[in-house]
Protein backbone atom coordinates (compact mmCIF):
# COMPACT_ATOMS: atom_id res chain seq x y z
CA UNK A 1 0.00 0.00 0.00
CA UNK A 2 1.37 3.11 -1.13
CA UNK A 3 0.59 7.07 0.78
CA UNK A 4 -1.57 9.05 -0.87
CA UNK A 5 -1.48 13.10 -0.65
CA UNK A 6 -4.46 14.54 -1.00
CA UNK A 7 -5.84 18.25 -2.96
CA UNK A 8 -6.29 20.72 -0.65
CA UNK A 9 -9.88 21.25 -1.70
CA UNK A 10 -10.70 21.72 2.18
CA UNK A 11 -9.55 22.55 5.15
CA UNK A 12 -9.35 18.64 6.19
CA UNK A 13 -7.56 17.60 3.06
CA UNK A 14 -4.67 20.40 2.78
CA UNK A 15 -2.20 18.23 4.82
CA UNK A 16 -4.38 14.63 4.30
CA UNK A 17 -1.91 11.88 3.64
CA UNK A 18 -4.14 8.87 3.48
CA UNK A 19 -3.86 5.19 2.33
CA UNK A 20 -4.67 4.31 -1.20
CA UNK A 21 -6.32 0.88 -0.43
CA UNK A 22 -4.52 -0.86 -3.67
CA UNK A 23 -4.14 -3.68 -1.37
CA UNK A 24 -7.52 -3.73 -0.68
CA UNK A 25 -9.30 -6.67 -2.54
CA UNK A 26 -13.03 -6.64 -1.52
CA UNK A 27 -14.73 -4.19 1.19
CA UNK A 28 -17.56 -7.43 1.90
CA UNK A 29 -16.33 -9.42 4.98
CA UNK A 30 -17.26 -13.01 5.14
CA UNK A 31 -20.10 -13.01 7.04
CA UNK A 32 -19.91 -16.32 9.39
CA UNK A 33 -16.50 -14.54 11.19
CA UNK A 34 -17.77 -11.21 12.20
CA UNK A 35 -19.80 -10.96 15.37
CA UNK A 36 -20.88 -7.17 16.76
CA UNK A 37 -18.96 -5.27 18.84
CA UNK A 38 -20.04 -2.53 21.67
CA UNK A 39 -18.76 0.39 22.50
CA UNK A 40 -18.08 1.56 26.07
CA UNK A 41 -17.99 5.55 25.58
CA UNK A 42 -15.30 5.07 28.40
CA UNK A 43 -18.09 4.29 31.05
CA UNK A 44 -18.54 1.42 33.74
CA UNK A 45 -21.50 -0.79 34.20
CA UNK A 46 -22.88 1.93 35.97
CA UNK A 47 -22.71 4.71 33.22
CA UNK A 48 -19.79 6.59 35.25
CA UNK A 49 -17.15 7.83 33.16
CA UNK A 50 -13.81 5.73 34.12
CA UNK A 51 -11.86 6.03 31.12
CA UNK A 52 -11.26 9.72 29.58
CA UNK A 53 -11.00 10.74 25.95
CA UNK A 54 -13.08 8.03 24.61
CA UNK A 55 -16.51 7.97 23.00
CA UNK A 56 -17.93 8.58 19.43
CA UNK A 57 -16.35 6.71 16.44
CA UNK A 58 -18.13 5.11 13.71
CA UNK A 59 -19.80 1.67 14.20
CA UNK A 60 -17.97 -1.32 13.30
CA UNK A 61 -17.88 -5.15 13.55
CA UNK A 62 -15.05 -7.72 15.16
CA UNK A 63 -13.50 -9.71 13.00
CA UNK A 64 -12.54 -12.80 14.03
CA UNK A 65 -8.74 -13.62 13.51
CA UNK A 66 -6.91 -16.83 13.75
CA UNK A 67 -4.00 -15.76 16.21
CA UNK A 68 -3.28 -19.40 16.99
CA UNK A 69 -2.72 -20.85 13.73
CA UNK A 70 -3.66 -24.03 14.92
CA UNK A 71 -4.75 -25.62 12.11
CA UNK A 72 -1.95 -27.94 10.98
CA UNK A 73 -0.35 -29.47 7.98
CA UNK A 74 -3.37 -28.62 5.93
CA UNK A 75 -3.01 -26.28 2.87
CA UNK A 76 -5.21 -23.10 2.52
CA UNK A 77 -5.20 -20.73 -0.39
CA UNK A 78 -5.74 -16.87 -0.26
CA UNK A 79 -9.41 -15.73 -0.77
CA UNK A 80 -9.07 -12.14 -0.26
CA UNK A 81 -6.80 -9.17 0.99
CA UNK A 82 -9.59 -7.06 3.81
CA UNK A 83 -9.51 -3.91 5.70
CA UNK A 84 -10.28 -4.21 9.46
CA UNK A 85 -11.33 -1.76 11.27
CA UNK A 86 -9.99 -2.85 14.36
CA UNK A 87 -6.28 -2.66 13.69
CA UNK A 88 -3.68 -0.78 11.79
CA UNK A 89 -2.87 -4.32 9.80
CA UNK A 90 -4.58 -5.75 6.50
CA UNK A 91 -6.34 -9.27 7.11
CA UNK A 92 -6.33 -12.45 4.55
CA UNK A 93 -9.38 -14.99 4.65
CA UNK A 94 -8.14 -18.51 4.06
CA UNK A 95 -10.16 -20.75 2.15
CA UNK A 96 -8.85 -24.34 3.79
CA UNK A 97 -8.97 -27.56 1.82
CA UNK A 98 -11.21 -28.89 3.79
CA UNK A 99 -13.95 -26.07 3.56
CA UNK A 100 -13.24 -23.73 6.79
CA UNK A 101 -12.53 -20.40 6.48
CA UNK A 102 -10.37 -18.13 9.21
CA UNK A 103 -8.83 -14.84 8.67
CA UNK A 104 -5.01 -14.12 9.96
CA UNK A 105 -3.48 -10.94 9.27
CA UNK A 106 -1.72 -10.66 6.14
CA UNK A 107 1.99 -10.30 6.17
CA UNK A 108 3.88 -7.97 3.61
CA UNK A 109 3.68 -9.54 0.08
CA UNK A 110 0.91 -12.33 0.75
CA UNK A 111 -1.15 -12.43 -2.62
CA UNK A 112 -4.83 -13.49 -3.42
CA UNK A 113 -4.37 -17.39 -4.71
CA UNK A 114 -1.34 -17.79 -2.84
CA UNK A 115 -1.13 -20.97 -0.72
CA UNK A 116 -0.28 -20.89 3.20
CA UNK A 117 0.73 -23.51 5.45
CA UNK A 118 0.70 -24.14 8.98
CA UNK A 119 3.29 -27.01 10.74
CA UNK A 120 5.96 -28.28 12.28
CA UNK A 121 7.73 -28.66 9.09
CA UNK A 122 6.68 -26.65 6.42
CA UNK A 123 9.02 -24.58 3.95
CA UNK A 124 9.79 -20.96 6.14
CA UNK A 125 8.11 -18.77 3.43
CA UNK A 126 5.79 -15.90 3.78
CA UNK A 127 2.92 -16.16 5.11
CA UNK A 128 3.50 -19.83 6.97
CA UNK A 129 3.21 -20.48 10.75
CA UNK A 130 6.09 -22.77 11.96
CA UNK A 131 7.44 -23.20 15.72
CA UNK A 132 10.65 -20.90 16.26
CA UNK A 133 12.45 -24.15 16.40
CA UNK A 134 11.42 -24.83 12.72
CA UNK A 135 12.35 -21.15 11.34
CA UNK A 136 16.21 -20.46 10.16
CA UNK A 137 17.89 -18.09 12.28
CA UNK A 138 18.03 -14.80 10.87
CA UNK A 139 14.30 -15.14 9.74
CA UNK A 140 12.19 -11.92 9.73
CA UNK A 141 8.88 -12.88 11.20
CA UNK A 142 5.91 -11.87 13.45
CA UNK A 143 2.73 -13.22 15.11
CA UNK A 144 4.78 -14.23 17.91
CA UNK A 145 3.23 -16.81 20.76
CA UNK A 146 4.74 -16.06 23.84
CA UNK A 147 3.77 -19.23 25.32
CA UNK A 148 2.95 -22.34 23.98
CA UNK A 149 -0.96 -22.40 22.33
CA UNK A 150 -1.51 -19.15 23.61
CA UNK A 151 -1.90 -17.31 20.71
CA UNK A 152 0.34 -14.72 19.13
CA UNK A 153 0.47 -11.67 21.04
CA UNK A 154 3.92 -9.84 19.94
CA UNK A 155 4.40 -7.83 16.44
CA UNK A 156 1.14 -7.88 14.91
CA UNK A 157 0.32 -3.75 14.33
CA UNK A 158 1.30 -2.75 10.73
CA UNK A 159 5.09 -2.93 9.56
CA UNK A 160 6.11 -4.50 12.62
CA UNK A 161 8.64 -7.73 12.33
CA UNK A 162 11.08 -9.34 14.71
CA UNK A 163 13.89 -11.45 14.23
CA UNK A 164 15.05 -14.82 14.87
CA UNK A 165 18.68 -13.98 16.20
CA UNK A 166 19.58 -17.08 18.30
CA UNK A 167 18.39 -20.40 20.26
CA UNK A 168 19.85 -21.33 23.40
CA UNK A 169 18.73 -24.81 24.47
CA UNK A 170 15.03 -25.01 24.65
CA UNK A 171 14.55 -20.98 23.91
CA UNK A 172 15.20 -18.85 21.09
CA UNK A 173 16.21 -15.61 21.07
CA UNK A 174 13.71 -12.82 19.50
CA UNK A 175 15.15 -9.14 18.65
CA UNK A 176 11.75 -7.98 19.12
CA UNK A 177 10.13 -4.34 17.35
CA UNK A 178 11.42 -2.36 20.24
CA UNK A 179 14.80 -3.51 20.54
CA UNK A 180 14.73 -6.02 23.25
CA UNK A 181 16.18 -9.02 22.96
CA UNK A 182 14.39 -11.92 25.08
CA UNK A 183 14.06 -15.54 25.42
CA UNK A 184 10.87 -17.37 23.78
CA UNK A 185 10.37 -21.22 24.70
CA UNK A 186 10.99 -22.97 20.92
CA UNK A 187 7.64 -24.65 20.70
CA UNK A 188 5.78 -21.27 20.53
CA UNK A 189 4.11 -20.44 16.82
CA UNK A 190 5.44 -17.69 14.23
CA UNK A 191 4.37 -16.46 10.78
CA UNK A 192 7.24 -15.74 8.33
CA UNK A 193 7.50 -11.76 7.13
CA UNK A 194 6.70 -8.71 8.37
CA UNK A 195 3.12 -7.48 9.01
CA UNK A 196 1.28 -5.63 5.70
CA UNK A 197 -0.07 -1.92 5.48
CA UNK A 198 3.94 -0.64 6.35
CA UNK A 199 3.17 3.20 5.82
CA UNK A 200 0.66 3.57 8.03
CA UNK A 201 3.20 5.19 10.17
CA UNK A 202 3.18 8.22 7.59
CA UNK A 203 -0.41 9.02 7.39
CA UNK A 204 -1.55 12.29 8.48
CA UNK A 205 -5.37 12.54 9.72
CA UNK A 206 -5.97 16.10 8.38
CA UNK A 207 -8.59 16.92 10.85
CA UNK A 208 -10.22 16.89 14.46
CA UNK A 209 -13.01 15.46 12.74
CA UNK A 210 -11.30 11.75 11.75
CA UNK A 211 -10.27 11.13 14.99
CA UNK A 212 -13.51 11.66 16.43
CA UNK A 213 -14.48 8.86 13.74
CA UNK A 214 -11.56 6.56 15.49
CA UNK A 215 -13.39 7.32 18.59
CA UNK A 216 -11.04 9.26 20.28
CA UNK A 217 -12.28 12.41 21.84
CA UNK A 218 -10.03 16.09 22.17
CA UNK A 219 -7.26 15.04 25.04
CA UNK A 220 -6.56 18.09 27.80
CA UNK A 221 -3.42 19.03 28.76
CA UNK A 222 -2.58 18.87 32.55
CA UNK A 223 -1.09 22.19 32.82
CA UNK A 224 -4.63 23.89 31.24
CA UNK A 225 -6.65 22.37 34.19
CA UNK A 226 -7.18 23.50 37.55
CA UNK A 227 -4.99 22.04 40.72
CA UNK A 228 -7.73 19.70 41.83
CA UNK A 229 -7.88 18.46 38.60
CA UNK A 230 -4.13 17.75 37.91
CA UNK A 231 -0.96 17.77 39.84
CA UNK A 232 0.13 19.93 37.06
CA UNK A 233 -2.38 22.53 36.93
CA UNK A 234 -3.35 26.32 37.85
CA UNK A 235 -0.60 29.06 38.32
CA UNK A 236 -0.95 32.56 37.17
CA UNK A 237 -1.03 32.84 33.06
CA UNK A 238 1.61 30.29 31.67
CA UNK A 239 3.16 28.81 34.38
CA UNK A 240 5.04 25.51 33.53
CA UNK A 241 3.35 23.28 35.98
CA UNK A 242 6.35 21.21 37.82
CA UNK A 243 7.50 17.97 36.88
CA UNK A 244 5.42 16.32 34.39
CA UNK A 245 2.99 13.63 35.73
CA UNK A 246 0.23 11.53 34.99
CA UNK A 247 -3.50 13.09 36.99
CA UNK A 248 -2.67 10.37 39.47
CA UNK A 249 0.59 11.71 40.40
CA UNK A 250 3.38 9.31 38.77
CA UNK A 251 5.84 10.73 37.33
CA UNK A 252 6.56 10.92 33.51
CA UNK A 253 9.96 11.47 31.41
CA UNK A 254 12.38 8.82 33.15
CA UNK A 255 10.68 7.65 35.61
CA UNK A 256 10.57 3.64 35.24
CA UNK A 257 7.13 2.21 36.50
CA UNK A 258 8.00 -1.41 35.92
CA UNK A 259 7.93 -4.17 39.04
CA UNK A 260 11.55 -4.81 39.61
CA UNK A 261 10.58 -8.45 40.65
CA UNK A 262 8.83 -9.05 37.75
CA UNK A 263 9.27 -12.81 36.63
CA UNK A 264 9.92 -12.42 33.34
CA UNK A 265 13.01 -10.41 33.75
CA UNK A 266 14.84 -13.34 33.63
CA UNK A 267 13.75 -13.85 29.57
CA UNK A 268 15.15 -10.47 29.17
CA UNK A 269 18.50 -10.37 27.96
CA UNK A 270 18.93 -7.23 26.37
CA UNK A 271 16.29 -4.29 27.45
CA UNK A 272 14.04 -1.92 24.93
CA UNK A 273 16.27 1.21 23.47
CA UNK A 274 15.17 4.20 25.06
Amino acid sequence: MAVKKFNPVTPGTRNRLGGDYSDVTTNVPEKSLVVSIKRSGGRNNTGKMTMRYIGGGHKKSYRLIDFKRDKKDVPATVATIEYDPNRTARIALLNYADGEKRYIIAPEGLKVGQTVLSGDAVAPEVGNALPLKSIPLGSVIHNIELQPGQGASIARSAGTFAQLAARDGKYAIIKLPSGESRMILSTCMATIGSVSNSEKANEVLGKAGRNRWLGVRPRVRGVAMNPVDHPMGGGEGRTSGGHPRSRTGVLAKGYKTRNKKKTSDRYIIERRKK
